[in-house]
Order: C-alpha cells, then sequence, then structure tokens
C-alpha cells in the first residue's frame, strides 16, 4: 500500500451543526521511480526505450520519457515502452523515466539508460534474413522467454523486434539470441513472432510463429484455454481442430472468432462431444486470397467463456 505523508487535514465546519464535515488529506506522496529501464538503438536514427510497468498499489496514472534532461515522451499509464526518433547517427544519448500519479506527484527518474546509435547506411533497402528459428516458454502467470536464431543482412543486424497480435512488444540488441516479456495476463496464449531489423530500419519477414501459453494464477484452478489450435484452408471450406481444456466436464460449445469478431457458436450435441481431439468445419463463400485470423474458446462448466487458444492467420482458398 502506498503511504500518504503527513499533512493538515482540511476540514468544513458547517455552523449550527455538532459536527465537522468533509475532511480530506492531500496526496503528496510520489510514487516509485520506474525500474528495469533500457534503450536499444533500433537503427541510426531511432532508440527504442522500455522500463518495467508499475505495480498497481503505486497507482500510476502515466510515464514522462526524458532525454538528456528533456521531455521527450508522455506515455498513460498502460504503455511501458516508446520508440525516440529524429536521432542523429554515431551518437551517445541518456534516457530517463519519471512516473506519474492521479495526484500530479512525480516519482524520481529512474537511473539514465545509456545508448549510442550505429552509423547510417546510405542505400541500404535490403532487409535481414528472417530468423529460422525460434522458441518460447512461460515463466509466470505474467512473464515469458523468447529466444530466437541470428538473423544476416548486408550491412549487420542492429536489433530484434518480438510481436505479438502484430504489434511489436519489445527491441532486443544485435547480440542478444532471447529476452524476458513482462506484464503478460495469466491463462492465456500468446503467439510471438521476431524480426531482424538493420541500421536504414529493414525488417525481415517474420520468423517462425511460437506460442507461449501462461498459467493460471495462483488458485485459479487449471487453464481454460483450447489447446494445439489449428485452421486449414482447403476449397470452399476451413477445418479447425483442437484439444479442449481440461474442466472437469465434457466441454461442447466454443464460441470462433473470426479477425477479431465473434463470428459463431459451434455446438457439438449429447454423445457427440469429442474425448480428446475435437474437429470443425466451416463452409466459406468468401473470395479467394481473403485472409482470416482465427482463435475460439470454451463455454466453462459455470457458463462463462474461458481463455482463447493460440491465433491462427489463413488465407481462403476458392
Amino acid at each position: 500500500m502506498r503511504r500518504t505523508a503527513p499533512t493538515l487535514a482540511l476540514c468544513l465546519a458547517v455552523s449550527g451543526l455538532a459536527a465537522s464535515v468533509g475532511c480530506t488529506a492531500a496526496d503528496t506522496d510520489p510514487p516509485p521511480a520506474p525500474a528495469g529501464l533500457t534503450a536499444q538503438a533500433g537503427s541510426a536514427t531511432t532508440v527504442h526505450v522500455m522500463w518495467e510497468a508499475a505495480a498497481s498499489r503505486d497507482g500510476v496514472t502515466g510515464y514522462q520519457v526524458f532525454q538528456a534532461g528533456r521531455l521527450v515522451r508522455e506515455l498513460p499509464a498502460e504503455k511501458n515502452m516508446t520508440d525516440v526518433t529524429g536521432l542523429t547517427p554515431q551518437t551517445g544519448y541518456a534516457f530517463t523515466v519519471r512516473a506519474k500519479d492521479a495526484a500530479g506527484n512525480l516519482s524520481p527518474q529512474a537511473p539514465a539508460a545509456q545508448v549510442t546509435t550505429p552509423a547510417a547506411k546510405a542505400e541500404d533497402r535490403a532487409a535481414p534474413t528472417a530468423p529460422a528459428t525460434a522458441t518460447g516458454r512461460a515463466t509466470g502467470p505474467h512473464a515469458a522467454w523468447v529466444s530466437w536464431s541470428a538473423a544476416t543482412d548486408d550491412t549487420g543486424v542492429t536489433a530484434y523486434d518480438v510481436y505479438q497480435g502484430g504489434v511489436r512488444i519489445h527491441t532486443a540488441g544485435p547480440g542478444e539470441s532471447g529476452t524476458a516479456l513482462t506484464g503478460l495476463r495469466p491463462d492465456t496464449v500468446y503467439t510471438f513472432t521476431v524480426r531482424a531489423r538493420d541500421g536504414a530500419d529493414n525488417s525481415s519477414p517474420d520468423g517462425p510463429a511460437v506460442d507461449v501459453t501462461t498459467p493460471p494464477a495462483s488458485g485459479e484452478g487449471p487453464g481454460t484455454a483450447p489447446a494445439g489450435f489449428t485452421a486449414v484452408a482447403s476449397k470452399g471450406e476451413v477445418t479447425l481442430a483442437w484439444t479442449a481444456p481440461d474442466t472437469g466436464r465434457e466441454t461442447s460449445e466454443y464460441e470462433l472468432y473470426v479477425n477479431e469478431q465473434p463470428t459463431t457458436v459451434i455446438q457439438f450435441g449429447t454423445g457427440a462431444v469429442p474425448s480428446g481431439r475435437a474437429e470443425h468445419r466451416l463452409t466459406v463463400t468468401e473470395p479467394a486470397g481473403t485472409v482470416w485470423a482465427v482463435k475460439l474458446r470454451a463455454r466453462l462448466p459455470d457458463g462463462n467463456w474461458g481463455a482463447f487458444s493460440a491465433e491462427r492467420r489463413i488465407v481462403l482458398v476458392a
């Protein structure tokens, strides 16, 4: 719990009443400084700055990012990373971050993170190769470790970017082959990919997708996400397959999402509920070449929907 600094109580005495009302205490206690600050050059003119998200008990509502004492970014509390652009090649920079709470109190500045941008590569239009292999594992309900093999580039790889759901969530240095990812949700399937980037900001294609399932938090029971989810497009149809979550009962109902929208509910009738691997075929009428991102979740014994499966991207076939 955050401790409120001693302060004068502001009380409004109302004439004719026996009691005073409206007593409040001002919040003058700043949040702690952000921890785990890092700065990684992504190219000759950009730097990726990242830090650990504040604990909910700290009451943080936003962050301020500074470069050499100058405010360069203001971010809401749900963001704990940013790219600083327009920098000079082959130049050293120091970044620091402060947290801010709802009362406007600012934390001390985090210890500065030092970084030097690489030299610019003129007329470099060739992207690096994609990392050939990648692996991942959950390290707790809120964290994971993702690793990859080295990529190659004609002028040299300067960074590795980790993506989830098409959004870059982390940047690692050129000499790194793995990184810790934090701030994840318990009992959730994440699909991560890694791209290599060079000094001219050319990005490789995605490396192999890696599914990581975070375990439930303490006291939450077994995981509720369907496992081993696959989606295969063939002429006029899509075949879905998965393994039901272990909820203690037969799972007969699943909600299918296509491109982030609930599309249909798949139901297995009495006596038809699969005991192991489940399969369902969808007839499709959309044009060939249409891209679907599909995932599903199970109806739990308490009537609620469980966690989502991994998401699969497929291209429909005529």
